[in-house]
């Protein structure tokens, strides 16, 4: 099957010529050749082998595919497997596998080029954990069936609370007692025990079954009973606990440090809201924290409910709250005994601590004229203080002080939670009642030798020596005589009221007057006082004019400068309202207000209370259940726009949205079971989006199964606080399960998924039975056919078409079926007659074939009862 085909040369052959042969290899038969080609060259000879190959395929398989470790997420995981070809030709391959878990293999058969590789996706869903240990047979060309091992772990999302110090599971974390006003923070890790990153959020369940709230446990059953209206208040928790970080993300087994604070600095508060006195009230606390993977939302939407994977951590949280009381001996209300400037009376004041449970730190503000020793200490508890109290008094008169008594204790830094500083939570008055006297003293009053002190009369005044308090009565001239005209000359009872009045012990001392131009009288007399005036200090008239003057030019100088200002401010005024709307007017100059009732104002809807968006504010169930009502009380929206256009729009579809806002968004159910559908037929479900932000968002759905291919619209932007669905449409053309991912994504950057499971099944028409036994009706005549009814049922979502088709044999079949032929829509039945024809030699047996158009086929057996009577 060689030849070769060449001229050899008849003589030698010079220097850098060459000889060309050519072999020729023609294969007779699917088989390899080999054989030899001889070179003579001179004396020596060269053996050159030939080699004859048959074209051939090498295909190669991977032995393993292996998925590793998964989340029971009901998320679709793919992974590649490699099929190569290292052949000289295109080779044939087939998968094939019937195994346990469902597998979804693209492509299942098709063909390797030579020199390549073809790669082979496997989907597998994480629907259920368990350990996957499957073996899928693949046929390849010339090597047969080669066995592939299909391997991994399914396991569940653990999240879990682990104290800090001791590294186990924590159930529950009870902060004890603590007065109102002061707050206790524990630490505790959170720990992602599975192999993939987590979201999560915290949420406190405050209507949870079991929980307490402002519950006195240790009173009687009449007691709690009677104070159960205080247990119904509005009362927001999210303020009494405080977790920080309330939200985050866990990397693969990570632990993360978690700060929970009980802060009671919101009592007051709660006070004005329960309306009872502080000293009465006992609060005890039992509360949920629940750590949630962002989106799993038990409960949330009971018709939307499909029993998918919850991933939480309940973790309970336990509190009491108490009031402090103190008594004081001998009361809230301290007399002390009068006392003289300079002196001091004291009173011991027996302070006791009333509480069973905790110990009170106390510090004494100062208070002007009292002294208290000591002013800051500790009281244990159920123990009492005796406390110094001296009255001090530095001035004479009647106190009445309020002495205020701080209460100390720890208290929540709002600039960071993770720290307490110490502060005062409460305070407590007391009232101190005291007087000072005075002890009279003798005043000498001296005149004043000519010397004016700082402050004077016009013409002198009596200098006081002594520290003494002053008398009622100074013994000088009272100055309501001037009032009277007793004393008065005739001449000088028709004088001016503008002179002023002398003291008349200053005619000795002085005889200036302050002013020039003033006149001074004498007090009773009015006999008008001589005036000096000293020319060598006095100012002489050119100089007083001039200094008159000077102040002129100063006053002037800043009235120009007011002016100017005045003046700049008008011009820029004009340049404002110098418009064709206002044409230099400025509105509402000169115009007088109307008269406005409050009955005028249109009645403002108020607007809906939306949960903050703040990264401090913790997401409670009670504030989550009533968003989502507002949110499924409206309307559904059908119709929304596919893009954002408007500005608002916009600019909230760009915004990133935290894990606490995430998890206020619904898309559900996570699971959409379409159970047992028909094949070639089309069924529909809606996939509900829940918006319960006070902005806009944009929901964008992937699809890549063309199985869901005429699901739309694909993309929707949700207004706030809106319900709406998107109907997904599924149809399948081939038998057997379906389990595929809709991914989708919000503001075109938070991914999410929903799985989509389906059983597709051929279309079927079932029997009522598979016998039917004719009998007479009582009373009958001879002859008289025979007739019963059979039930054709649909169990399918899609109308199928039926023939029936009479199996004979050797004899004509007595035997006869109406309708022969119809549709049977789905989820339907149709009533099918049989009549039984008897005759001579009739045969009492018959046979029909039901066949369903696409689907299976039948048999139904008949059979006549004929009684003979004797």
């Amino acid at each position: 099957q060689f030849k070769l085909i060449v001229e050899n040369p008849e003589k030698p052959i010079a220097s850098g010529l060459q000889v060309k042969a050519v072999v020729e290899y023609t294969p007779k038969g699917a088989e390899d050749l080999q054989d030899k080609l001889t070179l003579l060259v001179d004396d020596d000879v060269v053996h050159i082998p030939l080699l004859g190959l048959i074209p051939y395929c090498d295909l190669e398989v991977e032995s393993e595919l292996n998925f590793g470790e998964m989340i029971a997420n009901d998320k679709l995981v793919t992974k590649e497997i490699s099929i190569s070809n290292r052949g000289t030709i295109s080779g044939v391959f087939k998968v094939l596998y019937d195994g346990v878990v469902l597998l979804n293999i693209k492509p299942v058969r098709g063909v390797v080029k030579p020199k390549s590789v073809r790669k082979i996706k496997v989907d597998i869903c994480t629907d259920v954990p368990g350990v996957i240990k499957e073996v899928m047979k693949v046929e390849l060309e010339n090597r047969g069936f080669t066995e592939v091992w299909i391997r991994g772990v399914v396991v569940e999302q653990v999240l879990k609370v682990l104290g800090v110090s001791c590294g186990k599971v924590l159930k529950c974390i009870n902060f004890g007692p603590l007065y109102f006003g002061t707050s206790k923070t524990e630490k505790i890790h959170l720990y992602n025990e599975s192999p993939e990153c987590m979201d999560w959020v915290a949420v406190l369940e405050d209507n949870a079954i079991g929980g307490e709230m402002g519950t006195d446990l240790q009173g009687s059953t009449d007691a709690v009973l009677h104070n159960l209206s205080l247990k119904n208040k509005d009362v927001d928790v999210s303020t009494l606990i405080l977790c920080v970080p309330n939200q985050g993300t866990l990397l693969p087994y990570e632990k993360s440090l978690i700060t929970l604070c009980f802060s009671w600095d919101s009592y007051r508060k709660f006070e004005r809201d329960f309306e009872v006195d502080d000293a009465s009230v006992i609060q005890d606390y039992v509360l949920f924290l629940r750590f949630e993977t962002v989106g799993k939302r038990d409960g949330c939407l009971q018709n939307l409910s499909d029993g998918s994977h919850s991933r939480h951590v309940d973790l309970a949280l336990m509190g009491s709250g108490f009031p402090v009381i103190l008594t004081f001996k001998p009361g809230t209300v301290i007399n002390f005994k009068d006392c003289y400037l300079g002196e001091q009376a004291q009173v011991v004041c027996t302070m006791k601590n009333q509480s069973e449970f905790l110990p009170v730190k106390f510090s004494f503000r100062r208070t002007a004229h009292f002294n208290i020793s000591p002013e800051k200490g500790k009281l244990k508890k159920k123990s009492e203080k005796e406390v110094m109290i001296s009255f001090y008094p530095r001035q004479i008169g009647t106190f009445e002080m309020k002495q205020i008594i701080d209460i100390i204790g720890t208290g929540v830094d709002k600039n960071n939670v993770n720290f307490l500083k110490t502060k005062s939570f409460h305070q407590i008055y007391l009232t101190f009642l005291g007087v000072c006297k005075s002890k009279r003293k003798s005043i000498v009053f001296t005149v004043n030798p000519g010397l004016t002190p700082l402050i004077s009369n016009a013409t002198g005044q009596f200098v006081v020596h002594g520290t003494g308090q002053l008398s009622d009565t100074a013994p000088v001239a009272i100055l309501k005589s001037t009032q009277t005209q007793i004393h008065t000359h005739r001449k000088n009872r028709n004088c001016k009221d503008d002179a002023l009045i002398a003291f008349p012990n200053d005619r000795a001392a002085s005889l200036r007057p302050s002013e020039r131009n003033k006149k001074y009288r004498t007090i009773f007399t009015k006999t008008e006082r001589y005036n000096y005036v000293d020319p060598e200090f006095a100012y002489t008239d050119s100089e007083r004019l001039l200094r008159e003057e000077n102040k002129k030019h100063y006053l002037n100088f800043i009235s120009s400068l007011r002016q100017r200002r005045l003046e700049k401010e008008a011009a820029r005024q004009f340049c404002i309202y110098n418009n064709p709307v206002s044409i230099g007017i400025k509105p509402a100059e000169g115009l007088k207000s109307p008269n406005i009732s409050i009955t005028d104002f249109p009645k403002e809807k108020p607007e809906p209370k939306m949960l903050p968006l703040d990264d401090n504010c913790m997401l409670t169930s009670r504030k989550l259940a009533a968003i989502v009502s507002k949110s499924t009380n409206k309307g559904v929206w059908s119709w929304l726009s596919p893009m954002p256009s408007s500005t608002q729009e916009k600019r909230d579809c760009s915004l990133t949205l935290t894990h606490k806002q995430l998890h206020q968004i619904f898309i559900g159910p996570s699971t959409m079971d379409f159970g047992e559908v028909c094949v070639y037929s089309t069924t529909t479900k809606e996939l509900h989006i829940i918006n319960n932000l006070s902005v806009h968002i944009w929901i964008q759905i992937e699809i890549e199964v063309a199985e869901l291919q005429e699901t739309s619209p694909l993309s929707q932007v949700v207004p706030p606080l809106t319900k709406t669905h998107i109907p997904v449409v599924f149809e399948k053309t081939t038998v057997g399960m379906f389990k595929s991912s809709l991914n989708y994504k919000i503001n075109n950057k938070h991914i999410g998924h929903v799985l989509v499971v389906a059983h597709a099944m051929p279309i079927e028409l079932q029997l009522s039975t598979r016998e039917l036994i004719l009998s007479p009706v009582p009373g009958c005549l001879a002859g008289t056919e025979f007739r019963r009814t059979v039930r054709v049922c649909n169990p399918r979502n899609r109308p199928a078409g039926f023939i029936w088709r009479p199996v004979t044999g050797d004899r004509k079949s007595a035997f006869t079926i109406k309708p022969t032929r119809g549709v049977v829509e789905a989820y339907s039945d149709v009533e099918c007659e049989v009549v039984w024809r008897p005759g001579f030699n009739t045969p009492e047996t018959g046979q029909f074939t039901l066949r369903v158009c696409k689907g299976n086929s039948i048999n139904l057996k008949c059979f006549a009862k004929v009684t003979i009577h004797a």
